[in-house]
């Protein structure tokens, strides 16, 4: 085990790079709620009574969500599996992803019906003056130049950073942080163009910008619970983006059927939020497979990847219906 401690992962042992990776993760993590803190105080003092900027504001408050997520599960997931918790608390990282996902899905919500509320009603924002270096500027002006120069950090800094990261660790809670940060271009694009609009007599156009970035932060808030749900309800493991069905599980049926006393194989992987375990289920040619082939094949599939805690190999007479095959979707 490192210094640092950082090598332990529940019962795995993180490699050089996953180890490496989870500490630059932990450190841009801090970071950025460290930045976030910054942007909200900065943002606080130039709100002013556009509902867009208000709108804006808050999405920075949610924003934090998804890294106080992480950084408490990551607390759990490192406990090695116990009686009470045979499986480990790997799942900890999947429900900070779903606490994190209904939060903004939840806000979002609440933001974007004071939006359209406030667009029914007609609400006709306005923005003051204030005295700066004896100059009196309009305060839009301000709100102008902070949001263009927050937007820096989630979009050239710590999003890309944290987007290089999550594949390493298999980490779809880091992921999903990355691609939030990644898009606040957005947010920040809309609260100007709301700011704008009132400078410039067009009202509605403030509201508009609020749903627009309402919009956003629900959008983000299905997409992380959904996933998150998915992944806890056990589907099959897929890449750390949730597009594709995960390598590994072709990777195991090749490594199997190459065995000679394998006929057919599959296989069923569960993801428990960084680390997989995996069930595989063999046919053998002779009835009575004999105890080191199956440890031999066991040991085989956990070397393929750091990610799998677990593996079973289970000898069947016929592969049941359920599990992956490699010849399906």
């Amino acid at each position: 085990m490192s210094v640092a401690g950082l090598h332990q992962f529940g019962r795995t042992d993180l490699p050089p790079e996953q180890a490496k990776a989870m500490k630059k993760a932990i450190k841009w993590e801090i970071f950025t709620m460290c930045y976030t803190a910054v942007t909200i105080t900065v943002v606080a003092f130039v709100v002013g009574n556009s509902q867009a900027m208000r709108t804006a504001w808050i999405e920075d408050m949610l924003s934090l969500a998804p890294q106080v997520a992480f950084l408490v599960a990551y607390i759990f997931v490192r406990r090695a599996p116990t009686l009470k918790h045979p499986y480990g608390l790997h799942r900890a990282m999947s429900v900070g992803h779903l606490v994190a996902g209904v939060a903004l899905l939840v806000i979002g919500l609440n933001l974007m019906f004071e939006a359209i509320s406030g667009l029914v009603a007609m609400e006709h924002p306005t923005i003051g003056t204030v005295q700066l270096f004896g100059q009196t500027v309009w305060l839009g002006w301000l709100m102008v130049a902070v949001m263009a120069v927050i937007v820096v950090g989630p979009v050239f800094i710590y999003g890309p950073a944290k987007s290089k990261i999550a594949p390493v660790l298999h980490n779809k809670l880091l992921y999903a942080d990355a691609d939030m940060a990644k898009a606040d271009w957005q947010t920040n694009v809309a609260s100007i163009i709301g700011v704008l609009g009132i400078g410039m007599g067009v009202w509605w156009l403030d509201g508009a910008a609020a749903i627009f970035i309402s919009a956003g932060i629900v959008w983000d808030g299905w997409r992380n619970t959904k996933d998150s749900v998915l992944d806890l309800m056990d589907q099959r493991a897929t890449t750390y983006d949730g597009k594709k069905v995960h390598p590994l599980t072709l990777e195991i049926l090749t490594l199997l059927r190459s065995q000679r006393w394998v006929s057919d194989a599959g296989v069923r992987i569960r993801d428990l939020g960084q680390v997989f375990q995996v069930e595989a289920f063999v046919v053998p040619t002779r009835a009575k497979p004999h105890l080191h082939d199956l440890n031999a094949a066991a040991q085989a599939i956990t070397e393929l990847d750091w990610k799998v805690q677990d593996v079973i190999v289970i000898p069947v007479s016929k592969l049941p219906e359920e599990v992956d095959d490699g010849r399906g979707e």
